[in-house]
């Protein structure tokens, strides 16, 4: 928050809170800014599918996620809303993708230590 005055409306013992909150929303403000300043194409051609399909991934839970606080702002529970299973569905993707990323990984170090442990025999 710009300034950090307190505010006689809400009690005291928020404040802090308020203000972290603040802080939190400016920080997703520059972010979003700092995304949509490139265009989709331009950052998609840049990585590979799987990272292609990582930030596909977070853009729908983090706009998914900000409807939810919408609706909890506006008196609407999300827990019984749709957005829940949608945020349920893009989860699953989630893990699908960090499980195949896992997976790449282990094949990287698998392969490495294939490398050296053929070279220690060959010594």
């Amino acid at each position: 928050m710009a300034a950090e005055e307190i505010n006689e409306d809400y009690p005291v013992e928020i404040h802090e809170y308020l203000s972290a909150f603040g802080n939190s929303i400016d920080a997703v403000d520059e972010m979003l800014k700092n995304m949509m300043s490139v265009s989709r194409n331009e950052l998609l051609q840049k990585l590979d599918p799987l990272e292609q399909a990582k930030v596909d991934l977070v853009s729908a839970y983090t706009l998914n996620s900000m409807f939810w606080v919408y609706l909890a702002t506006q008196g609407v529970n999300p827990k019984e809303h749709p957005v829940k299973q949608e945020l349920e569905r893009i989860r699953v993707y989630m893990n699908r993708v960090k499980e195949m990323t896992d997976k790449k990984k282990a094949g990287k170090l698998d392969s490495v230590h294939l490398f050296f442990s053929h070279k220690i025999i060959l010594w």
